[in-house]
C-alpha cells in the first residue's frame, strides 16, 4: 500500500510537468515528440512529403521560412497530427492566429439611394460618351453638304420633287447666287399676254406650260432674265433679240412659239431637258459648248 504523502507528491509532479511542457514553444514540443517516437527529421520530411527545411522550421518556430500564416497553421497540424499531438494547444502556441475570412456584404444593404445614383451615373457617362463621338461627325457632314450645294438644280429632275426641294431650302435659308442672278431675281418677271404679232413688230418668243417646269432664260450678255419654277398654266414672253439661251427642266410640257408659230424641241432635248439658244431675229439653234 503506497503512503498518502506518496500519492501527493505523485500528482504533485505530473501537474508541475504538464505546466513546464504548457510553457515550451510549439516547437519544442514537436521534437520531443518526434525524438520520443524515434523519428528522424527525414523520416518525418518523408511522410509529410515535404522539404526537409519547412520541418526543421517548424521545430526551430523561424515562420519567415515557410510563409504566409496560412501554411504555418497547415503544416503544424500535420506534423502535430502525424506525432498524435492535440493539434489547437500546438497551434496556439506557435503564436500565428488563424486567418479569419472577407466579411461579405449583402448588396440589398447598399442604399436604395445610392444603386439608383450608381445607375443613372454610368448611363448619363455613356450617353455623354456617345454625344462627344456623333456630335463632331454630325457638324463636319453637316458642313460639308451645305458647302456643297449648287444654285443650279439638276433640271433632269422631275417637276413636282424639284419645286418641293427648292420650296424647302427657301424656307431654311436664301440661295447663294450670282450677282447677275441677285440683281435680275430682283426685278419682277415679265408677264404679257401672248397675241399674234404684227408682220412689222421686232421677232418676239412665247413660252406656254402645260405643267411645272424649272426654266432658265439667259441673255444674250450672259445676265439671268429669268431663272424659276414656273407653274401649269403660267406663260412668258421675251423678244427675241433679248434672248440668248434658253434651259427647259420638263420640255415635253413647255410650248416655244416664235412670232405666235410652234418650234419643234425635239432637235434640242436630252432626255426631259431643252437646251438652245437664239438668235436675234427668234430662230433657235443647239448650244455649243
Amino acid at each position: 500500500m503506497i503512503p498518502p504523502n506518496h500519492s501527493m507528491a505523485d500528482g504533485s509532479g505530473v501537474e508541475q510537468a504538464r505546466a513546464l511542457q504548457e510553457q515550451r514553444g510549439c516547437g519544442q514540443r514537436l521534437r520531443d515528440a518526434r525524438e520520443a517516437a524515434g523519428l528522424s527529421v527525414a523520416d518525418v520530411a518523408a511522410r509529410l512529403k515535404m522539404p526537409v527545411r519547412i520541418v526543421e522550421a517548424l521545430e526551430s518556430e523561424d515562420w519567415a521560412r515557410i510563409g504566409a500564416p496560412v501554411f504555418v497553421r497547415g503544416q503544424l497540424r500535420s506534423y502535430s497530427r502525424l506525432l498524435g499531438l492535440p493539434v489547437e494547444p500546438v497551434q496556439n502556441a506557435s503564436g500565428v492566429a488563424p486567418i479569419e475570412p472577407t466579411r461579405l456584404v449583402a448588396h440589398w444593404r447598399t442604399p436604395w439611394l445610392q444603386r439608383i445614383a450608381d445607375q443613372v451615373g454610368g448611363r448619363l457617362v455613356y450617353i455623354v460618351i456617345t454625344a462627344l463621338i456623333i456630335l463632331p461627325v454630325w457638324v463636319a457632314t453637316r458642313s460639308h453638304l451645305d458647302s456643297g450645294d449648287e444654285l443650279a438644280a439638276p433640271l433632269d429632275v422631275p417637276a413636282d420633287k424639284l419645286a418641293a426641294a427648292h420650296q424647302a431650302d427657301a424656307s431654311a435659308q436664301p440661295a447663294v447666287r450670282e450677282p447677275s442672278t441677285v440683281v435680275a431675281s430682283m426685278v419682277p418677271p415679265r408677264q404679257s399676254t401672248p397675241a399674234a404679232a404684227p408682220a412689222s413688230a421686232a421677232p418676239e418668243l412665247s413660252l406656254r406650260f402645260s405643267d411645272d417646269s424649272w426654266v432658265q432664260i439667259r441673255a444674250k450678255d450672259g445676265s439671268t432674265l429669268e431663272e424659276a419654277l414656273l407653274k401649269s398654266g403660267e406663260s412668258r414672253s421675251y423678244p427675241a433679240a433679248d434672248v440668248g439661251r434658253v434651259v427647259l427642266g420638263n420640255a415635253k410640257a413647255v410650248e416655244v412659239q416664235r412670232n405666235g408659230q410652234a418650234q419643234d424641241l425635239t432637235p434640242f432635248m436630252r432626255a426631259s431637258v431643252a437646251r438652245f439658244t437664239v438668235s436675234s431675229d427668234g430662230a433657235l439653234a443647239p448650244v455649243s459648248d
